[in-house]
């Protein structure tokens, strides 16, 4: 090590940049540090999934190059302390850009996103399979698919007090979580539980790299580590492709990039799909129902901090609402004639 500083703008974690040098002073790829501000009891899931998917052999994070294990004071435990991570050492990437500022740059740019939104579905598929492969995975008892549905149905329900908007398709929404339901649920895995478009890097020569595994921050750290459904983070991803779209429209009022999202949904599912080989068609509502409580989620965070904003999830519940209703027409007895099920993500 010949140096290091601390990189700014980080809210709950320190990270501490160490340029290296091998044991002949020749530059090396430098460290990064993360330090957790934030200390929780048991192992950090930034830790857990990224040093299995590195350990694996896999390029899709960092390398891992250590972490590190500590004992404190917590007096709100009952054996008076805790035990967890405090610190995550990985390779740094310099010079490269996230993926939110790369899409936003095609949209802005009117540029044809398809490849590498199917390329981040591939990404995405790989990792999904590395965490399965490595960590435990558990069946979808119907304990635990009505525990999940709970929690969406609670979600609704406050949305619809808060939103009033959202009130106007609570029949479709219902509709979709009960299809879901009753749906084939897959196996729940480690996710990454946080996916977003600026969770995930553009490395020149390597693709696309994903980052801080840590899960939702409001959620506890003991409830980020459980197993979930890989499809929250297929939604996370679709929902970060709309909110390019409507950062876009939000900057240039009159014009739309409706339809450059819609494309890049659409090929990053179909690279998902091709790569894991799991046909998320097949049980569509499953898939909308993760969606949809991903939408309502930000309805809510945005009437509450971004009012301005709200526009943007309230779309994707239309959208998705609207969609579902007519798809379960085209099914109901009586419906005039058979209907093309069309793209998963119009």
């Amino acid at each position: 090590m010949v140096g290091s500083h601390v990189l700014s703008g980080e809210q709950s974690n320190t990270s501490i940049i160490y340029d290296m040098v091998s044991a002949d002073g020749q530059a090396i790829n430098p460290m990064i540090v993360k330090v957790f501000r934030a200390l929780h009891h048991g192992e950090n899931p930034d830790v857990v999934l990224q040093s299995a998917i590195a350990g694996a052999g896999s390029r899709l994070v960092p390398q891992t190059m250590g972490s590190v294990l500590a004992e404190w004071s917590d007096s709100g435990r009952e054996v008076g302390h805790a035990i967890g991570h405090v610190a995550f050492a990985q390779e740094f990437l310099p010079g490269v850009t996230d993926a939110w500022r790369v899409a936003l740059r095609a949209a802005e740019a009117d540029a044809d996103f398809q490849a590498e939104a199917r390329a981040l579905g591939e990404a995405t598929a790989d990792v999904h399979a590395t965490l399965a492969a490595a960590l435990p995975t558990v069946e979808a008892t119907p304990d635990v698919i009505e525990g999940i549905m709970v929690s969406f149905r609670r979600r609704h329900a406050t949305a619809e007090r808060e939103v009033p908007e959202i009130a106007a398709f609570h029949d479709a929404i219902s509709s979709v979580y009960d299809a879901a339901e009753k749906g084939e649920w897959p196996k729940l895995q480690r996710i990454h539980g946080d996916y977003h478009l600026g969770q995930v890097l553009s490395v020149p020569n390597r693709g696309w790299v994903l980052l801080d595994f840590e899960g939702e921050p409001l959620r506890p750290m003991h409830e980020r580590s459980l197993p979930d459904v890989t499809l929250r983070d297929v939604a996370g991803m679709l929902r970060s492709f709309d909110y390019v779209a409507g950062s876009y429209a939000l900057a240039h009022p009159g014009k739309s990039a409706a339809a450059w999202a819609s494309a890049s949904r659409r090929a990053f599912v179909d690279g998902y799909i091709a790569r894991s080989g799991t046909d998320l068609r097949a049980n569509r509502a499953l898939l909308d129902a993760f969606e949809i409580d991903k939408a309502v989620y930000e309805a809510i965070y945005e009437v509450r901090n971004r009012p301005g904003w709200l526009s943007i999830p309230l779309q994707a519940v239309a959208r998705l609402a609207t969609r579902s209703s007519t798809l379960g027409a085209a099914t109901t007895p009586g419906a005039t004639g058979p209907r093309e099920a069309g793209p998963l993500v119009p």
